[in-house]
């Protein structure tokens, strides 16, 4: 049996985990992808309710559709912000390359079909909210699993603004709701290391902790 890593070792390797957008052409092995999603379903979950619904894209004909689709929504709602025409096509395009030139796309979709009902909206929009975490924390999980596998990936929440798009394009069932998307795949280049602020800058302590 080998021995387990350190606490210092694991948070150093979990720390040198950051986004990839440029991937060589590899393709992933269907084991890893299957470890991948495997590791990402043992994340917290409400209720144990495991809200969460993957769409793995790993051939160029659905990831094509997918960016066409996609694209369409993006160009349109550009245009409407007045963005110069020119401006609005490289970004398109941009956008279309990084889905269609992923080795691996999975989009994150949630279903509520197994979680609580409420009668009045607070508690509804709480319970909904409870599901987007679980399967944030599942999605957070998977990029950390693909790192494990010496992938990178990054997060697109693109598809929060064309849902319906989204499932159209893939032919989703009707209960699954698009929220986001990661791309993988071996990366083409070191990552891009973005500073982080500080811990005080962020956190607020309410008791006496000893170093």
């Amino acid at each position: 049996m080998s021995t387990p890593p350190t606490a210092d070792q694991l948070h150093s390797f979990l720390r040198t985990r950051h986004s990839v957008r440029r991937f060589d052409p590899r393709a992933v092995p269907r084991p890893i992808i299957h470890r991948i999603l495997t590791t990402g379903t043992r994340a917290p979950n409400a209720h144990n309710r495991q809200p969460w619904r993957f769409a793995v894209l790993t051939s160029p004909q659905p990831k094509t559709r997918l960016a066409e689709s996609m694209a369409a929504d993006f160009r349109r709602d550009l245009l409407a912000d007045g963005l110069p025409p020119e401006e609005v096509e490289a970004q398109v395009q941009r956008s279309r390359a990084r889905i269609t030139q992923a080795p691996l796309v999975i989009v994150l979709c949630l279903t509520l079909a197994d979680m609580d009902n409420y009668p009045d909206t607070r508690r509804q929009r709480a319970e909904f909210l409870m599901a987007v975490q679980s399967l944030a924390l599942a999605g957070g999980q998977m990029l950390l699993a693909a790192h494990a596998e010496g992938l990178g990936g990054v997060w697109v929440c693109a598809p929060l603004f064309a849902q319906q798009t989204v499932r159209q394009a893939l032919d989703l069932p009707a209960d699954w709701q698009p929220q986001g998307m990661l791309l993988i795949g071996y990366p083409a280049a070191p990552p891009r290391v973005r500073q982080r602020k500080p811990i005080e800058e962020v956190t607020l302590f309410f008791d006496e902790i000893e170093d």
